[in-house]
């Protein structure tokens, strides 16, 4: 779940996104840990929240609830991407330069793919050394800015309550969707030794470590960069260069930059592992082509689902930088991202309502239809808002219409 890249959009918005690091922890992580653990123990085979939905309120809202699950990635891969690739290009040099970082997106997009179309004991290698590089990387700043607090004290005055700024409303949806991720292991319950005891006890002691390093991280950034200087795609790299400049280690961005591109990867193939699992379950139910139903002749693995997926995703990663800047660009695919993943969101709360969970489903709700409103609020440097605003509304109807037409084609063979 931990994405170190989610430090800058905080940090971005300013103090005040320590209180909404703690609401979002309370109001959203904390619902979403005990829904996803009742719907875990009452429902523990492969499919998730896809399962969930289904078993909850039907077949059509439950391949809806899948699809956009799925397809989510589509956008949030080439985010990914773009943010750990854009963080390394600045540390090296050659961030104005889009032939390069499209290259290296796509590099670690297909090495991250087949590592896992060749199966878990194979792919599992890239996630670990994605978390460690991740935990490494979260560390070196969270060390440094103590350091230089230390010595130097903060270039920023620490006021905790968020301030009511219009340009920056877009980014508080991203502090919610950065504790996204727990209902990922619930997809791959048939594949989990005792998914029943394990989920719900991973989901909790994920959370707290998680808060832990998203607060502290944040304030180590501001420690080091002021906020209105600090860049959501390379504000990790600029930081790691003022605190080498004060502490005299001028190689702390190159590390940075290596550590995070190598955690991108983990992550993706995380993601890779996990969102491949539904289309292979929504598959055996008919209701997408038989191929998306078949395994790997050796490896097991539902290799194309995640070819397809990993295909769609090469094309997004060139197509939404079109008539955009990388800044732009790169908030384009977060917003479709945190669009597209909130709506199975509203399918699984509602099904913990369906099935008891009263208040946790009540306050995961509010925050995800909130955080979903505010992805459509334009960040103040858009180049065109009629624009961007089109690219996110067509996206999703384009989405959405297209599982109609996929559900209906095949709903009589189902």
């Amino acid at each position: 779940m931990t994405g170190i890249r989610w430090l800058a959009a905080a940090a971005h918005t300013g103090p005040g996104s320590i209180t909404l690091w703690i609401l979002a922890a309370a109001l959203f992580f904390v619902p979403s840990a005990v829904v996803v653990s009742g719907l875990s123990r009452r429902f523990p085979e492969e499919g998730g929240i896809y399962v969930w939905t289904r078993r909850g309120f039907g077949d059509w809202h439950g391949f809806l609830c899948g699809w956009c699950y799925w397809l989510s990635n589509v956008f949030y891969f080439p985010s990914l991407l773009l943010a750990g690739v854009g963080m390394a290009a600045t540390a090296l040099g050659f961030a104005e330069n889009r032939i390069w970082l499209v290259i290296i997106c796509l590099a670690i997009l297909w090495i991250a793919s087949i590592t896992n179309i060749a199966g878990l004991s194979v792919g599992k290698w890239t996630d670990n050394l994605g978390g460690l590089s991740t935990y490494l990387g979260g560390a070196l700043i969270i060390g440094f800015g103590l350091l230089v607090w230390l010595r130097f004290g903060s270039v920023t005055a620490i006021r905790i309550m968020p301030e009511w700024n219009l340009d920056k409303l877009n980014f508080w949806s991203q502090i919610a969707f950065a504790f996204g991720g727990l209902e990922l292991g619930a997809i791959m319950g048939g594949e989990i030794r005792d998914p029943k005891r394990n989920v719900p006890r991973a989901a909790w002691i994920a959370g707290l470590g998680i808060a832990v390093f998203y607060i502290a991280g944040t304030l180590a950034l501001l420690v080091l960069v002021p906020p209105d200087r600090i860049s959501i795609v390379t504000g990790l790299v600029e930081a790691a260069r003022a605190a080498g400049t004060r502490m005299g280690f001028g190689g702390l961005p190159l590390v940075m930059a290596f550590a995070i591109c190598l955690g991108v990867m983990g992550q993706l193939g995380a993601w890779i592992a996990g969102s491949a699992r539904l289309p292979f379950v929504i598959g055996i139910d008919h209701y997408l082509p038989p191929v998306f139903s078949r395994l790997h002749p050796r490896w097991r693995t539902p290799h194309l689902s995640i070819l397809i997926l990993s295909g769609a995703c090469t094309v997004f990663v060139v197509a939404m930088q079109a008539g955009e800047n990388l800044r732009t660009g790169y908030q384009l695919l977060v917003d479709m991202t945190v669009i597209t993943y909130f709506v199975p969101f509203l399918y699984m709360f509602a099904a913990a309502w369906k099935y008891g969970q009263r208040l946790s489903s009540a306050a995961g709700l509010v925050v995800t239809v909130l955080a979903v409103v505010l992805s459509f609020v334009p960040p103040g440097d858009v180049s065109s808002v009629w624009l961007f605003e089109l690219k996110l509304t067509g996206g999703f109807v384009l989405l959405a219409g297209g599982a109609w037409v996929c559900f209906h084609r095949f709903s009589k063979r189902a």
